[in-house]
């Protein structure tokens, strides 16, 4: 028997003996020759997803996944699952999960005896109060002042719960309040604060303390943030939490709850109004459709970013990035130079209903055959000088990810945000709702742009949540915060599992680089060769080393098994199978 054989012989005996997984083994095939290191089972990879055989749920909150495992368990679907698990989060991540934020939702439905197949995009991210206008928050020398804390005059009217309850109402299995339950539940009896909330809130105290409602809400009575190892009870937002489970979206945008929120934001000088928020209305449409190398990928509608990573993702479909091998300086000026395009053409993204952005156009395959022809393998672009291009006529800040799959053939990629970390630091006193600083992301100072401010106008977004598929089946549900970050991230992650074969732990694990639009430096995460950032400068790029980019959290689903990655960049995060 020839050495190779032996050792496949071992490490499928070995597996049989101990349970090892098929997809583990299949990786140890891929490098036959490689030495054990004194264990007879060799590993391809060095991080291996989380298995699950009836479900799969990864988000940035142990507490919540566990959550979305408990609904799936009872017979829930991804749906039902989400949505717990979003409302866990307003409890147990509360610097960025929330009820007074909004977001984006994919969700793929598998067909039924009484349905068919569904794929819908559900646009649930914030509206500029009627009352805004484009001097609102600029200073007296006529600019926004960024290094002010945000207040009550930030706050974009919240869609997050308008969101969840669209999404409910088309597919949920389970009853509305049976899925507020498990948040009400962690916020009346508390839980035990992780070392990376406890040091999230302790980092924010002193602007959480200049706002009443916020400071009795999650600072002690003496006004010092809890430690970690220390119960958090949140009693004000439990009550709110019970009447949103009793009342549906209807109590949050027009009820008792609805006025409690206005008070508090009018009181201390906001400009939300109950007929901001009787109006409010989320959008759900077609997902934007793209595909990678075969894969067909569900996005985002126009004003979040899917248009943009399927921008950069079609530019890369013309290179052999396989054949450069992964964190070669050849595939890292690529993406860099597709990224530099990417951003510019960013420009034209803007938000409803005062602009309508070239979504189509942006994300086709010919506007991008038209753009990859700026790219030089040699030689970095200018990226202070990128001419334009017109997709026209192809037309036919701290946040969060879950992804949820279940056994049923469902899927649901989710991101919320407060915008900033905490949002605005403020919360209608009385009721624990921490609300967003959506309104400070348009560019003030501007008027008729894509992203000026505007009475009324639903805000633009970097965030992208997305499902990739094979064979016309969920096969990867994903997405991430992070800013300015979040589509580099995704444009890297995609091109890891498609390109590089990698799993979709070892994917998220791998250092990225990001490139922003104009001048700026083409950004590494540590873990790079110093020779590589060498090589890169050869070629005209400036580099500088950055703090982590993103958090994935994703699930692939092969077969009858669900693999499960929680992206380490941010604490707490886990993936949890259903078995």
């Amino acid at each position: 028997m020839s050495i190779r054989r032996m050792n496949l012989w071992a490490a499928a005996s070995v597996a049989a003996l101990i349970g090892f997984t098929p997809a583990v083994a299949q990786q140890a095939a891929v490098h036959p020759g490689a030495g054990s290191g004194g264990d007879i089972v060799n590993y391809g990879q060095i991080h291996n997803p989380v298995i699950g055989r009836d479900g799969m749920v990864v988000s940035q909150s142990d507490l919540a996944t566990r959550v979305g495992v408990e609904i799936l368990a009872k017979g829930g679907n991804a749906v039902d699952a989400a949505l717990a698990v979003g409302f866990a989060e307003a409890v147990t991540l509360p610097r960025a999960g929330n009820i007074g934020g909004s977001g984006y939702m994919v969700v793929h439905m598998a067909a039924t005896a009484d349905r068919p197949a569904a794929d819908i995009a559900i646009n649930y991210y914030g509206m500029a109060p009627s009352a805004l206008t484009p001097q609102t928050l600029l200073g007296a020398d006529g600019k926004f002042d960024r290094s002010q804390p945000s207040g009550m005059r930030n706050v974009a009217v919240p869609g997050t719960v308008m969101g969840f309850w669209e999404a409910h109402q088309r597919f949920g299995s389970l009853p509305w309040a049976e899925l507020v339950a498990p948040a009400i539940k962690l916020a009346e009896e508390g839980y035990v604060l992780t070392d990376g909330e406890a040091d999230a809130t302790g980092g924010r105290a002193r602007f959480l303390a200049l706002d009443p409602g916020a400071a009795e809400a999650y600072l002690k009575p003496d006004g010092t943030p809890y430690q970690a190892g220390e119960v958090f009870k949140q009693p004000l937002l439990a009550e709110s939490l019970r009447k949103l489970a009793e009342g549906g979206a209807d109590e949050f945008y027009k009820g008792e709850l609805a006025r409690q929120i206005v008070d508090g934001i009018q009181a201390r000088g906001g400009l939300i109004t109950m007929e901001d928020m009787a109006s409010y209305r989320a959008i759900v449409s077609e997902p934007i459709w793209g595909s990678y190398r075969g894969h067909k990928i569900s996005f985002m509608p126009p004003t979040a970013s899917g248009v943009s990573v399927a921008q950069a993702l079609n530019m890369l479909e013309h290179f052999d990035l396989a054949s450069m091998g992964w964190g070669s300086v050849d595939s890292l000026h690529l993406i860099s130079e597709a990224m530099k395009i990417t951003s510019h053409d960013r420009r034209l993204v803007g938000g409803d209903p005062h602009w309508q952005t070239p979504a189509r156009g942006l994300a086709s395959k010919e506007f991008a055959a038209e753009r990859v022809g700026l790219i030089s393998m040699d030689r970095a672009l200018d990226g202070s000088n990128l001419p334009d291009g017109n997709p026209y006529p192809y037309e036919s800040k701290d946040t969060t990810h879950f992804s949820v799959a279940d056994k049923y053939g469902n899927a649901v990629s989710n991101t919320y945000t407060l915008s900033n970390s905490y949002g605005a630091h403020v919360a209608p006193v009385g009721t624990g709702i921490l609300l967003n600083n959506h309104v400070d992301n348009f560019s003030w100072g501007t008027e008729g742009e894509p992203n000026s401010p505007a009475p009324g106008k639903r805000l633009g977004s970097t965030i992208t949540p997305m499902i990739v598929f094979k064979d016309d089946k969920p096969w990867l549900v994903t997405g991430t915060p992070g800013g300015g970050y979040i589509i580099a991230t995704m444009v890297q992650l995609i091109s890891n599992v498609i390109d590089h074969k990698l799993n979709v732990a070892e994917a998220a694990m791998r250092p990225r680089i990001n490139q922003g639009w104009g001048g700026s430096p083409l950004e590494l995460e540590g873990g790079f060769s110093p020779e590589i950032e060498r090589m890169l400068r050869e070629r005209g790029h400036q580099t500088r080393p950055s703090m982590t980019m993103g958090s994935t959290q994703s699930i692939m689903v092969e077969g009858d098994r669900f693999y499960g990655a929680a992206d380490t960049r941010r604490p707490d995060a886990s993936a949890r199978g259903v078995r």
